[in-house]
Order: C-alpha cells, then sequence, then structure tokens
C-alpha cells in the first residue's frame, strides 16, 4: 500500500495549531467532518468549500479528496497510535448505489456494485477536471482518525482508484432476526490473494459501501500523528493548547505564561476552584501552547472535571477571579 505527501513540514505544524484551534473552540462537543476540513483547507491555504454528504470534499487546482473520519471509541489507556498497521472499517464509503435484486448471485451483484462505484469516481473525477481544464486530476481519499477526548489524531491519505472485480470475490451474508432486530443481508467481499475481507455492502437501512482500509505504521512518513491536548514534552513538562482569548486573559492576570508562572498559579489555587467562566472567543486567533510543570498538570485534572485543555484554563482563570 503506497500512501500519499498530504502536507509540507510547514503546513503541518499549521495544521496542529488550526486543529488545536478548533478543538478549543468546540467545548467537547462531538467532531463533525466540517471541523476536519477547516483545518485541512485553513492548513494548506486553500480556499473551504465547506463538507458534503453529496460532492467530493475538496476540489482545487486539480486535487480532488473526499475526506472520511472515524472515531475510535473504548481505547482507555491505550495510544491512538495503537490503531497504527491495523484494518478498519469505516461505517460508509458512499450511499449512492443501489441493489435491485438481493437474490441475484453475489458475484454478479459485486460486479454492478463496483460499476456503480466506478461511475461515482468518473463522475467526481470529471468534476475536478471541469474546474481545472490545465491540470491532471489528483484524486484521493483523506481518513482521519481520532478518539473520544479530541486529544490525539492520526491522518494519511491514498489513491482514490475503483476496485477491480477480478481481484475480489464475494458472498452473501445473511444474519437471523433476534428480538425487535429484524434481519439482514450483506454482500461480503474479500481480496481473492489475502482472503482479507475490503467491503461490506448493506442492502437494510440503506444500501452503502463500507470499505476496510490499511492504517499505515508509525514509521511511514506519509502518516501525519497531531496531539493537540495536554501534549507531553519531556518527563517534567506537559503542554496545554488553549484559545488566544483564554491565553490573553491569563496572561493578563498572570503576568506571563512562562513556565514557571502558569505552574505556580495552578498549584497555588487549583483547591479553591469556582465555576467555568466563559470567555469570548477572537475569530481569527490560533490556539497558544502553555507549558505547565508535571505536577501541576496533575493537580489540574484532578481538582476539576473538564471536557478539554480550553476548559481546564477557563476553570483556572475562575479560581484566579
Amino acid at each position: 500500500m503506497s500512501y500519499l505527501q498530504a502536507f509540507t513540514d510547514a503546513e503541518k505544524e499549521l495544521a496542529k495549531r488550526w486543529l488545536a484551534t478548533q478543538v478549543a473552540s468546540m467545548m467537547g462537543r462531538k467532531l463533525e467532518e466540517g471541523d476536519w476540513s477547516r483545518v485541512y483547507c485553513l492548513a494548506k491555504n486553500i480556499p473551504d468549500g465547506g463538507w458534503s454528504n453529496l460532492h467530493i470534499d475538496v476540489n482545487y487546482q486539480g486535487l480532488g479528496l473526499e475526506m472520511k473520519l472515524l472515531r475510535i471509541a473504548g481505547l482507555r489507556n491505550r495510544p491512538l497510535k495503537s490503531v497504527c498497521g491495523t484494518t478498519l472499517m469505516h461505517p460508509a464509503a458512499t450511499r449512492s448505489i443501489r441493489i435491485e435484486d438481493t437474490s441475484r448471485n453475489a458475484t454478479d451483484v459485486m460486479h454492478d456494485v463496483f460499476k456503480q462505484y466506478a461511475e461515482l469516481i468518473q463522475e467526481r473525477t470529471h468534476r475536478v477536471k471541469e474546474a481545472a481544464p490545465n491540470n491532471t486530476p489528483d484524486m484521493r481519499t483523506g481518513w482521519l482518525i481520532w478518539e473520544d477526548n479530541l486529544t490525539e489524531f492520526l491522518y494519511f491519505e491514498e489513491r482514490m482508484l475503483p476496485p477491480n472485480p477480478e481481484q475480489f470475490t464475494a458472498e452473501w451474508n445473511v444474519t437471523p432476526a433476534k428480538g425487535v432486530r429484524k434481519a439482514s443481508k450483506s454482500l461480503w467481499i474479500y481480496d481473492k490473494d489475502t482472503r482479507q475481507k475490503r467491503y461490506s455492502v448493506t442492502t437494510s437501512a440503506g444500501i452503502k459501501i463500507q470499505p476496510y482500509f490499511d492504517v499505515p505504521p508509525p514509521s511511514d512518513k506519509n502518516l501525519y500523528y497531531f496531539r493537540v491536548q495536554s501534549e507531553p514534552v519531556n518527563t517534567t513538562t506537559v503542554r496545554l493548547w488553549v484559545s488566544a482569548a483564554t491565553a490573553h486573559v491569563l496572561k493578563s492576570k498572570l503576568g506571563s505564561l512562562d513556565y514557571a508562572t502558569v505552574s505556580a498559579a495552578i498549584l497555588k489555587v487549583v483547591e479553591r476552584a469556582g465555576k467555568i467562566v466563559q470567555v469570548p472567543e477572537e475569530e481569527d486567533g490560533l490556539a497558544v501552547a502553555v507549558d505547565i510543570s508535571k505536577e501541576a498538570h496533575m493537580q489540574l485534572l484532578a481538582a476539576w472535571e473538564a471536557v478539554s485543555d480550553e476548559h481546564r484554563a477557563q476553570l483556572l482563570l475562575r479560581a484566579l477571579a
């Protein structure tokens, strides 16, 4: 499997700061496709056309990029990188597929499904070509993997290619009814060489292709890892990522955002913390890195139940009042 370069080194650093900024503004809400699309476009300095279920997400100067997000739940104490080198299933690559007759031979249905999928990719490629006639379309799928706490993220891109039906075999899988759950029928598609399942096509509650994709190993240069909350810097330092507005107010109260000043302030006031205080956001302010001691970070975590570094910083502001 060959993965593609998505960011230059400078773009990667911008992507991290914009992602930290986005997470700080979310205050624990669920990550949406449009959140990542915005971060990606800001990092690469290209227009953000907005995420869409119907159209390709990025169409700019020959680049055609379809964004796919997958939340990994239940990691507990495991790092997000533990999914590297594994195969994951995405719940829906596209819903633009129709199966007229589920009683047909599985191989025939697979050929029909792949034909429709190839036509969809061809149509999207045509739109990218129309937008940039002088450029050869560079069609990609981008995979963003994230976990519940919005702390760690993995991102990589690969070629968007129509599957070759000659490389696959298919069979029907029927799940019998159980309790209130109705019986369901899915088309399972396997790689002929590896025998691994590569697609599952549902036929109930809406027809959709569910692809299986391979996560690059941590050593792959085209796998991008972002940690945008409580980032360990070394054995004694933890980096918080907070909004520019909150950082500005913290600095005005403490006089400095240096390691010693913020760490001392946390240790001093953590026992008398109060309610959260809302701080106005700055529209164009990127998130600010605030380094504190590991001890102060542990006290900060223990003192308040919070959804993010930004939330904890706001609670600290309230305690400083």
